[in-house]
């Protein structure tokens, strides 16, 4: 993710941006610096916006299970780490308080997939969030609903 030029520079001075998404850019660069997880899976955020977020990667050979199919536990991180993402995007630290996925379908070995999470409700403290995981072929791989708490604290220092 490339973040525009009035972010990089406001990522060196004292103060956030003001602009939702220029801090929601900022937030999701910090988070992924930090984040060996994802990483780890080959994710990358392809996009953040204020309460979304969007993340890619690649079914690899040691992602496979038993059945020649991407472990369940792969697209579940994929899917939570986008989750993540999202609710963390307004700079306020945010974790997960429970979550569940439904499996829809296989992925196999080279498939991409796309996990796409939109904030369904944001009160006070609690938010909860939908996340699709899709093939590159846009077939519906899972679906999981996260619940997040606000704790104390930024994910970005001012």
């Amino acid at each position: 993710m490339s973040l525009p030029s009035s972010v990089a520079a406001a990522a060196g001075a004292s103060t956030l941006p003001d602009d939702p998404q220029a801090l929601a850019e900022l937030t999701a660069r910090t988070m992924y610096d930090g984040d060996a997880a994802s990483k780890a899976l080959g994710a990358k955020v392809v996009s953040v916006a204020p309460g979304a977020a969007s993340m890619s990667m690649t079914v690899r050979t040691d992602m496979l299970n038993g059945h020649k199919t991407c472990h369940g536990g792969f697209i579940f991180a994929l899917a939570d780490s986008t989750f993540a993402f999202a609710c963390n995007s307004r700079n306020a630290t945010t974790v997960a308080s429970g979550c569940t996925i439904d499996f829809l379908a296989p992925a196999f070995q080279d498939d991409v997939l796309t996990a796409t999470a939109s904030e369904y409700s944001l009160a006070g403290r609690t938010g909860v969030y939908d996340v699709q995981v899709t093939n590159q072929d846009g077939k519906r791989i899972a679906i999981f609903r996260g619940r997040s708490y606000r704790i104390k604290g930024q994910v970005v220092a001012d």
